[in-house]
């Protein structure tokens, strides 16, 4: 039995496409890119989420989300307990510039869409170069992703 967690994370692009992205090492899910964000605290909405995520990830406070490009689903174990994590994933558009991250180790990039297309590490949320690619249409659902 999985412990339902609810988290959302926004996609920033500058105007040239490039997606800014954090790189993570997890010993259960290995390297991954992901977008900022987190989980939801008791009361808040998935937009608050991320604004509140993305200021205290990266220091910005001028952005706010323009459209949800997808929700999905995975399995992983947050901090010890054994979770089913349910993500909404936003996406805005912003000047590129670095962050001044809480945790000064993290270890970001922006990433131009070719780069992203070819990284050959996972993304969270899977196939963001695509989603991406697909330009402003509905969200995706993507399901429950292994």
């Amino acid at each position: 039995m999985r412990t339902p967690r609810h988290a959302a994370r926004i996609v920033v692009l500058d105007p040239e496409g490039a997606v800014f992205l954090f790189r993570e090492n997890n010993v259960e899910v290995g390297i991954h890119w992901l977008p900022p964000g987190g989980g939801i605290d008791p009361g808040e909405t998935p937009e608050q989420c991320v604004r509140r995520e993305l200021r205290e990830e990266t220091g910005w406070t001028d952005l706010r989300p323009q459209r949800l490009l997808c929700t999905w689903e995975h399995d992983f174990t947050h901090q010890g307990v054994r979770v089913r994590q349910y993500e909404h994933i936003y996406v805005t558009s912003g000047p590129r510039r670095e962050p001044v991250p809480e945790d000064p180790r993290a270890h970001w990039r922006w990433l131009s869409p070719d780069v992203l297309a070819g990284l050959g590490e996972p993304s969270w949320p899977p196939r963001l170069a695509e989603l991406l690619a697909r330009g402003a249409v509905e969200p995706v659902h993507l399901g429950l992703v292994g």
